[in-house]
């Protein structure tokens, strides 16, 4: 155990996007300094071109990586991942994409050698990742891909107390229907449980939205809720676990603004999504659940519409900078005592 604040890498993600503008916003927010190490991964130019959109300045202290694991504060550890005339503001680009890779990359090297206890990244372009090579589903299944992950893992949503999880993620909706099966299910349940067990919840309140209208309306609009997801959520009760459900996707959120539940299964991305930036876009907060390394973005993605205009909100940004800290915290915890 060590009272050692932890070190967080922090990536600008898409330089065409408001990634670094948000990025140079956090750092001037109250507390963010003093609650971590915090380590900016990245072009000195697309850092500085971050704090002229934001009106600030950005004081990049270089270091080398042999300094790392002695670095206190804020640092910069520099690259060169994109040319500064290949940053084209509000534009999808193979550049942009590269560069965003590249920047990650490195952040989990270093988060996997046990260098950084936690990875910040500002919005990707998932078009301009595509163009680069992404060469997966999804930023999230890169990563594990990456890092050599081999076990479930899958994308948690957090706004406040209230967190999402989904069975299906990065897929067109004619594909959603095929992938609800039992296994993944219970995977989406169990992946929400851990998670607030891990923050100190022993037994959270998980409400299982349905997939079709109406909870199918008993077999009306769909078999998926008789057939899939009532026996996986009988079996988690029959464990003594506080699961409920198969709720209705146009209600059961509100039973979640309400705080009567503590996470959601949804079965697809927009379906939780949307109820979520209804209910706090500027608080929103991606988590890349059930990875060995805490990693954390804003739940919004790279706003070309006002990137570069100095209108890009630091709300959720800084909610996932809070997270990750936390999350950091019990990291480097477990791996003192492991």
């Amino acid at each position: 155990m060590t009272d050692r604040k932890p070190r967080i890498a922090i990536i600008p993600g898409d330089p065409s996007g408001i990634g670094p503008e948000l990025i140079a916003k956090l750092l001037e927010q109250e507390g963010v300094k003093d609650a971590a190490d915090i380590l900016l991964i990245g072009d000195q130019h697309v850092w500085q071109q971050g704090a002229q959109q934001a009106a600030l300045t950005v004081d990049l202290a270089q270091i080398d990586e042999a300094e790392i694991d002695t670095q206190e504060g804020l640092a910069w550890l520099p690259m060169q991942t994109i040319a500064p005339e290949d940053v084209k503001i509000a534009e999808v680009t193979v550049a942009g994409g590269a560069s965003s890779l590249r920047c990650l990359d490195k952040a989990l090297d270093l988060a996997m050698a046990g260098k950084v206890d936690g990875v910040l990244f500002g919005p990707f372009n998932k078009a301009a990742l595509t163009s680069a090579g992404l060469n997966a589903e999804d930023e999230h299944r890169y990563i594990a891909r990456h890092i050599g992950f081999k076990g479930y893992h899958s994308e948690i949503n957090v706004l406040d107390n209230l967190m999402t999880t989904r069975v299906t993620s990065h897929i067109g909706l004619r594909e959603v229907a095929e992938r609800i099966t039992a296994e993944a299910v219970e995977k989406a349940i169990g992946l929400a449980e851990d998670t607030f067990r891990r923050a100190g919840n022993a037994r959270p309140h998980i409400a299982v939205a349905a997939l079709n209208p109406h909870a199918g309306d008993n077999g009306k609009f769909g078999r998926e809720e008789i057939d899939i997801l009532q026996p996986v959520i009988k079996a988690a009760q029959a464990q003594q676990k506080h699961v409920t459900g198969p709720w209705p996707s146009d209600t059961v959120f509100l039973k979640a603004k309400r705080g009567e539940v503590d996470a959601v299964v949804t079965m697809y991305h927009d379906q939780g999504q949307i109820a979520i930036k209804l209910m706090g876009f500027d608080r929103g907060v991606t988590v890349a659940g059930g990875l060995p390394i805490p990693i954390a973005t804003p739940a919004h993605g790279t706003a070309f519409d006002i990137a570069g205009k100095n209108k890009a909100n630091v709300g959720a940004t800084l909610q996932a900078f809070n997270l990750l800290v936390r999350m950091a915290r019990n990291h480097r915890a477990n791996r003192a005592a492991a």
